[in-house]
């Protein structure tokens, strides 16, 4: 390893400071919930209200996803298994640590005090898949260094962007289609423009995968499927609207899931299947739905939906990809853009035709909670007659279908644009010298930041003991 790329100083140095910052925060500004605060205990209390046995499903789900999921997922490269893990175990760790602290700025400037639950924790690992998409985008050409800084920048860009459109814009994004998958597509590849490496252009040695890398890539794309239901059903209204999110994430995904394999043999050149197909595009119904999860869409539509993710995602690897990577400077490695990006335009899309049809006829009063910006101002007669219907329903905004509709386009470029200039800003950032960058020939390779099992077999090994193989069976050819 050389002076540029090692990590003796920078990473300690580096936590070290992260974890004397966080820990100082921590104690000022975070404290318990009412829900875990012992004080507010007593004997009217019933412990099986607490708002645990409600949020901690949904937490435990999605904390599946992001250290097993994500992490088999990103472990499918032959030389580059550990880093694909234990970099997402880092980065997710990190990630979730700092989106306590930055979503909860804005509580603070409300309460003066974080206060800490279970939901926030759950609120925090949705900012942390929002950095593991990005993270898929470089994957391999990157320094633990690197992705550290990458997170605390893009969680603060995440938190203000988040809290912009769903203050001021105002949307419906259930599964969180724009401020999730739009966001960390579009951040991911504008870090990757500014890391652009010509000469991975055309491959890498050891860009390329085995059979026991991809059984575990595999078994992360299992973890995640299983466990997607609970990703796009956890923010929504409890009761018949998150029955639906778990009933249209399934259908998503199986109809994604059909799909893929239908395509992968059909676009194969001998009729086989593609590991790589079945890893990614049979994830693709599930963010496709994402937008309109909630709503009353109708289980053909999630089915449709499912199919038409799937197809752009597959179409988008196989010849949107290498058009990015040789024409626009765009290396998006675990194509990101395809599984998160295409299909979140066409998970938009739905969600806006959605919301252009839906009616009260369809939903009841009960449309003026799940598209809670159209129910009636303060002061609307209307609203009085709801909530005696629905109580607690809280006044909205009075937009109509269309206008609702054309705030849902304006989140969409006004994310994507955030997004963007603030991957352009980190990626310059990531580039400066002191970031343990690896140079290009050591890119998907363990051996540079790990020190590696006996029996692990290295790029170069595996090359000289090919070439002797394919030399000694030369010679026996010629002999006979």
């Amino acid at each position: 390893m050389s002076n540029s790329t090692t990590l003796k100083v920078r990473l300690p140095v580096f936590v070290v400071l992260l974890e004397i910052v966080i820990l100082a925060l921590y104690a000022v500004f975070v404290t318990y919930d009412d829900n875990a605060n012992a004080k507010l205990q007593n004997n009217q209390t019933n412990p099986m209200e607490n708002s645990l046995y409600r949020d901690y499903p949904y937490f435990s789900d999605v904390q599946v996803m992001i250290f097993v999921g994500f992490g088999c997922l990103l472990a499918f490269f032959r030389f580059y298994g550990f880093s694909g893990m234990v970099f997402n175990f880092l980065t997710a760790t990190f990630a979730i640590q700092w989106a306590i602290l930055v979503q909860g700025f804005f509580q603070f400037y409300y309460d003066g005090k974080i206060h800490l639950s279970v939901i926030n924790l759950l609120n925090a690992e949705f900012a942390c898949a929002v950095v593991l998409i990005s993270f898929g985008a470089v994957l391999g050409k990157t320094s633990p260094v690197q992705l550290l800084v990458m997170v605390l920048l893009e969680i603060p860009v995440f938190a203000v962007t988040e809290w912009a459109v769903l203050k001021y814009i105002r949307i419906n994004d259930a599964g969180g289609t724009i401020l999730i998958h739009l966001f960390a597509c579009y951040f991911g590849l504008g870090v990757t423009f500014v890391l652009y490496r010509p000469s991975l252009n055309d491959g890498h040695a050891k860009e390329i995968t085995s059979y026991h890398s991809d059984i575990l890539s595999v078994i992360g794309t299992l973890f995640l499927w299983v466990f997607w239901p609970s990703f796009n059903s956890a923010l929504t209204f409890k009761g018949d609207d998150q029955h639906r999110a778990i009933l249209h994430t399934f259908i998503g995904l199986s109809a994604s899931t059909m799909t893929a394999f239908a395509l992968s043999a059909m676009f194969n050149k001998r009729g086989k299947l593609t590991m790589a197909d079945i890893q990614n595009v049979t994830l693709a119904g599930g963010v496709t739905v994402g937008a309109s999860v909630d709503m009353m869409i109708s289980p053909a539509a999630a089915y449709a939906l499912g199919i038409m993710g799937c197809t752009a995602c597959f179409f988008g690897y196989k010849y949107l990809t290498p058009f990015l990577a040789h024409h626009m400077r765009i290396q998006d490695q675990c194509g990101i853009h395809n599984l998160h990006g295409l299909t979140g335009l066409i998970s938009s899309t739905a969600g806006i035709c959605a919301i252009l049809l839906a009616t009260e006829e369809t939903y009841g009063p009960s449309m003026y909670q799940i598209f809670s910006h159209r129910a009636p101002p303060e002061g609307d007669p209307k609203l009085l007659e709801l909530q005696r219907m629905i109580p607690g329903l809280k006044p909205g905004l009075g937009r109509t279908a269309q206008e609702q509709a054309l705030y849902q386009v304006a989140a969409v470029f006004s994310t994507i644009a955030a997004s963007a200039i603030g991957g352009l800003v980190t990626g310059f950032i990531m580039k400066l010298p002191s970031m343990a960058s690896p140079a290009d020939r050591d890119c998907f390779d363990d051996e540079l930041f790990f020190d590696m099992p006996s029996d692990f077999v290295g790029a170069e090994v595996l090359k000289t003991t090919c070439n002797d193989e394919k030399g000694q069976i030369k010679s026996m050819d010629s002999n006979v």
